[in-house]
């Protein structure tokens, strides 16, 4: 052999060695990437997946407490929440306690690291924060999280507010939204999710008369400047604008994505589902379809200018929101794999488009649903209904639904039953009362789905509550009485403290009827000014009418001139109010429907068919008694990894549980210190699979907590 010869010998044996050694790292690269929880659910499909299989259906039983971190003080009277759904980027786990204090954890033992607290938060009165987002360009690594009316930017590793980003790190979150925003409730809830140096989010707003609009927006990640915005309500010119009255973008505000958005990085297409126009029970003031309220809606990621939509309701008038990110996986179609995306429902419908040109892939109907009675209301005359997969939850709430747990509870709620209007689907709120069912909650919720992407399949919990829901006339009342604050308590406070100031019995918001004992009148109005728990600022009202509020919840009514009526008001003012969010129990506390009452499903979105479905969640004292597992109500979504396992709390039991992926059977079980109302996070750090879950408890009725708690197998 030639010395020649022997040197290209050489050359291509060093070469294979490189291309080895370079696919390896490549590997290695995309192994790591597996191994983090780098997005909010997992990744910017939204589809809550990890392709770890370290815990699997083999050794799930022997899954152990990892650590316990307690984020910070939460609330003993039950209103604080923890809703996060944490990242983890290179063994540093991000999230946010009760108060939206931020923090990074060593993700292996729970240890802090740094906070970070925007001081904005006192008394828990802004909202609660469902996760973080992460940009990073060499050795600028940011997170971007909101509190209050604020998104700020952070530095990654040291926890500090990065200067060059805004104004000394921080923009407010009503940039661009027009000047009815300065004075109006604006927070972001949910994340927003970065398409290469845009942040793109949404945003939650009040959903009474005098809401912000619900625009979407990009801003630039490294200096924070507003580089577009997609009105969702269109002015005059845009596409959607002849669905509203020619001036209703001047004063109808919602039609916001407050759930989150989906991005296809590949297509260069963020998908924005929204929630309802305010005020959502009457839209006498915004008669028509309203575009682009209650949508799926396609921009182009760079632009936002829209590609395609879809309306999921028309002109809603039931608070039918969009309640979380759409899934983006594939279904096979005459043999090939489409890129589709799929849309839960609080209605329990789950949508299928086909990502590039919104094509349907299963049939919709329109169904023909009944008018309103309400002055001055035009209810759209029909409503979207996907043919496949079949819904998650029964659809109607009859005589044959009402629970049967005992023959007591079932005379109960049957005599209920008959004062209402129910039976039929998208029945329109009446002074009657409605049954709303499925409920405000879902159906689905706002943990969205988890999506075994390649293979096309959803798993999903769902709520099956039904809910009381009873219109008043704001004028009847009042102007009989002259009681300005009786009216003007009904307007702005009764939705959420009901019209006998008596609160709702989960405890949510709170009763009034001795509150002036608790609270001076000067507190009162500082609350009524910078909001408290979930209730938002009302600073938007003017001092009189602040003042009547008071007048009214303390007792000291005051008689005034004759109110004008309907006729005489602006054009756009609501005549109506509502009783409140009132679940529909049984006289002992439960459903009033049968069971199960929350459930976990597994459906095949090729064929469009429910493979299993199973209840989540249950009343010990219930199941003692010879009673099936009755399921509960629950909140925050499920994970499903390559292990061919399910993780999940949400249960109002307060549990958090292994599913087998395929069958639904639960593996195993922990009882946690509080509710996990919560999405949990997988990950690895070294050798060890880890999940964690936000404990925050304070929904329905439960005690709030504020601990993080990971685990592992030993």
């Amino acid at each position: 052999m030639t010395c020649c010869k022997k040197s290209s010998i050489a050359a291509f044996v060093f070469l294979i060695a490189i291309l080895v050694l370079s696919c390896g790292k490549t590997e290695l690269k995309l192994q790591e990437a597996g191994r983090d929880w780098p997005v909010y659910l997992g990744g910017k499909n939204s589809n809550q997946f990890s392709p770890l299989d370290q815990i699997n259906k083999e050794n799930a039983t022997q899954l152990k407490l990892a650590w316990r971190y307690n984020s910070g003080s939460g609330d003993s009277l039950g209103f604080s929440q923890i809703q996060c759904n944490p990242i983890i980027i290179d063994g540093i786990l991000y999230g946010t306690s009760p108060e939206l204090i931020l923090f990074a954890l060593d993700a292996a033992t729970g240890k802090q690291i740094w906070q970070f607290d925007s001081n904005v938060n006192e008394n828990f009165s802004l909202h609660v924060n469902r996760g973080i987002s992460y940009w990073q360009e060499e050795d600028d690594k940011r997170l971007f999280f909101s509190a209050g009316s604020n998104l700020y930017a952070i530095d990654a590793e040291k926890g500090k507010l990065i200067d060059t980003f805004g104004n000394s790190g921080i923009v407010s979150l009503k940039e661009g939204l027009g000047k009815r925003s300065e004075k109006s409730y604006v927070v972001a809830r949910t994340p927003g999710i970065i398409y290469k140096d845009l942040l793109i989010i949404g945003s939650t707003v009040s959903e009474t008369m005098g809401a912000a609009s619900g625009h979407i927006r990009a801003f630039n990640v490294k200096t924070g400047a507003l580089e577009w915005i997609f009105h969702t309500i269109p002015q005059p010119g845009e596409f959607g604008y002849d669905t509203w009255p020619k001036e209703a973008y001047r004063s109808i505000g919602g039609a916001n994505n407050w759930a989150g958005m989906s991005l296809d990085v590949k297509r260069g297409i963020v998908y924005c589902p929204t929630g309802s126009a305010a005020y959502d029970f009457w839209g006498g003031n915004r008669k028509g379809q309203n575009l682009f309220a209650n949508s799926l809606i396609a921009l182009n990621a760079a632009t936002g200018k829209r590609i395609w939509h879809y309306q999921t309701v028309h002109h809603d008038i039931w608070d039918k929101d969009l309640p979380a990110p759409p899934n983006l996986i594939q279904v096979r179609r005459n043999g090939a794999k489409v890129d589709a995306v799929a849309q839960i429902t609080k209605q329990g419908y789950i949508f299928l488009f086909d990502r590039s040109t919104g094509e349907s892939l299963f049939p919709i109907d329109e169904l023909e649903v009944p008018n309103s009675d309400l002055d001055g209301e035009v209810a759209w005359p029909t409503q979207p209904v996907p043919q496949l997969p079949p819904p998650l939850i029964p659809q109607v709430f009859d005589m044959e639904m009402v629970t049967d747990i005992d023959s007591v509870s079932g005379l109960y709620v049957s005599s209920i039953l008959r004062t209402l209007r129910t039976g039929k689907s998208y029945i329109p709120p009446s002074t009657q009362g409605t049954v709303i069912f499925p409920g405000f909650d879902g159906g689905a919720e706002w943990g969205g789905a988890a999506a075994e992407a390649e293979k096309g399949i959803l798993y999903v919990n769902s709520n099956i509550m039904p809910w009381i829901h009873m219109m008043v006339p704001l004028d009847q009342g009042s102007a009989s009485k002259g009681k300005e604050g009786e009216r003007s308590f009904l307007k702005n406070c009764a939705v959420c403290h009901g019209q006998d100031r008596k609160g709702d019995p989960s405890g949510t918001f709170p009763n009034l009827t001795q509150v002036k004992l608790k609270y001076s009148k000067e507190e009162m109005l500082k609350i009524l000014m910078d909001g408290k728990g979930f209730m938002p600022s009302f600073k938007h009202l003017d001092q009189r009418e602040l003042e009547n509020i008071l007048s009214y919840v303390r007792g000291e009514i005051t008689e005034t001139t004759h109110i004008p009526d309907i006729g005489a008001r602006d054009e756009y003012e609501v005549p109506f109010t509502h009783t409140g969010y009132n679940r529909f129990f049984d006289n002992k506390g439960y459903p009033a429907v049968k069971p199960p009452w929350g459930t976990l499903s597994a459906v095949d979105m090729n064929k469009g068919k429910i493979l299993w479905q199973v209840p989540l969640g249950e009343y010990m004292e219930l199941s003692k008694k010879g009673i099936p597992k009755t399921g509960t109500e629950n909140y925050g979504g499920p994970v499903v990894t390559a292990g061919g396992i399910i993780f999940i709390g949400a249960s109002k039991d307060e549990y958090f549980r292994v599913f087998d992926k395929d069958t639904g059977d639960e593996l195993w079980k922990y009882k946690l210190p509080a509710g996990a109302y919560a999405t949990p996070s997988t990950y690895m750090v070294g050798d060890k699979q880890y999940v964690v879950v936000a404990c925050g408890g304070g929904k329905m009725g439960t005690p709030s907590g504020n601990s993080y708690i990971a685990f592992t197998i030993e």
